[in-house]
This record gives structure tokens, sequence and C-alpha cells, in this order.
């Protein structure tokens, strides 16, 4: 078997939550994450601009400011750049 192959995603529904880079919505969000198991911390000092700390399935990401935190399918939790998230998910309604 030689490639490459094409594939295309499976349709799947996450939840995500964009952090607007405020400590309150940083608080709620690690909330959020801590409900659901993850692993996440708010760190300011020492770095220029601060971030959200979340334990992913690769190791220690930093969400910041504009990012959006999603729990995928498997219960984990990362960041993705609001670039990325735009091309890659549409919203559904509830």
């Amino acid at each position: 078997m030689s490639g490459p192959f094409r594939y295309r995603k499976k349709p799947v529904v996450i939840e995500a939550w964009l952090w607007d880079g405020q400590v309150h919505e940083a608080s709620n969000i690690i909330d959020w994450i801590l409900s659901h198991d993850g692993n996440a911390g708010y760190h300011h000092y020492d770095e220029p601009d601060p971030g959200i700390h979340i334990t992913t399935l690769e190791g220690t990401m930093v969400a910041q400011r504009g990012d959006w935190i999603v729990r995928g399918v498997a219960n984990e939790f990362y960041p993705v750049k609001p670039a990325i998230f735009a091309v890659t998910y549409d919203r559904v309604a509830t």
C-alpha cells in the first residue's frame, strides 16, 4: 500500500471556550477543565503575556489571549489558535 491518501475528518461535536485574556475568565475556564478531570493553571509571573497552562495528551500547552480551549472527543483539553479554529469548526445549535 502506498500513499499518501486523502481523508476527511469525521463530524464530531466538541465543546470550546474562547479566552478573552481576563483573569476572571481564566478562572472559569480552569474550573471547567478541572470539572472534567483535566489539569490547568493560570500563570502570569515572569511572562510578558499571561497564559492558561493546560496539560494535554502531548504535554503542557499554553493558551494565550484570543485562543480557543477545546474539550475533545476523548475528554482531552487543548488550545487552538483562532485562525485554525475558524477553518476547522462551525458552531452547532443547542
